[in-house]
C-alpha cells in the first residue's frame, strides 16, 4: 500500500515538474529572443556606422548577448574566419547546427539573416537584418503576449494530469 502513494507521488511530481520545464522553456525563449531582436540592433548600427567585416561583426554582436545566442554568434564568427563554406549562408547554416540549444524561432531568424548576409551592398544588408529584427521582435511580443496565465497554466496541468493519472493507476 505504501508503494502505491509513493508511486502516485512521484507520477503527480513528474507530471508537475514536466509542466514546470516547459514554463522554464518558454520563459528562456523568450529572453533568447529578446537577446538577438538587441543584438540585430547592434549588428544593424554597427554596419550603418564602420562597416565591420562580417566576422567581426558577429564577434561583436556575441559579446552584447548570453548564452546561445552568444555561443551561436561566436560560431558564426569561427565559421566565418575558418572559410571552408563557400559562402556566408553555409556557414551561418554550420554554426547554428552546432547551437543545439537554439530555440526553433532563433534559430529560423539566424538563417535567415544568413541568407542576406555578405550577398547584397551594405544597404540591403541592413535592410535585411532590420527585417529579420522586425520578425523576431514579433514573434518575441507574441510569446510575452498573456506569458504568465500560459506559464500558470502548463504548470497546473502538468500536476492535473499527474493526478489524473495517478488516479488511473491506482
Amino acid at each position: 500500500m505504501q508503494y502505491k502513494f509513493l508511486g502516485a507521488a512521484l507520477v503527480v511530481s513528474g507530471c508537475g515538474f514536466f509542466g514546470i520545464l516547459l514554463a522554464v522553456n518558454c520563459r528562456r525563449e523568450t529572453e533568447m529572443l529578446r537577446s538577438l531582436c538587441s543584438a540585430l540592433t547592434f549588428m544593424c548600427c554597427e554596419l550603418g556606422a564602420r562597416m565591420t567585416p562580417l566576422p567581426e561583426l558577429c564577434r561583436c554582436a556575441g559579446g552584447h548577448c548570453a548564452g546561445g545566442i552568444r555561443k551561436a554568434f561566436l560560431a558564426i564568427a569561427e565559421e566565418l574566419d575558418a572559410q571552408v563554406a563557400p559562402d556566408a549562408t553555409c556557414c551561418v547554416t554550420a554554426a547554428v547546427n552546432r547551437c543545439p540549444e537554439l530555440p526553433r524561432r532563433c534559430r529560423e531568424t539566424f538563417l535567415k539573416v544568413g541568407q542576406m548576409l555578405g550577398r547584397f551592398d551594405l544597404q540591403g544588408q541592413m535592410d535585411a537584418i532590420e527585417s529579420a529584427r522586425q520578425e523576431c521582435e514579433r514573434e518575441r511580443k507574441e510569446l510575452e503576449d498573456n506569458q504568465q496565465q500560459r506559464l500558470r497554466t502548463y504548470k497546473t496541468l502538468g500536476f492535473c494530469a499527474g493526478a489524473a493519472l495517478a488516479i488511473l493507476l491506482f
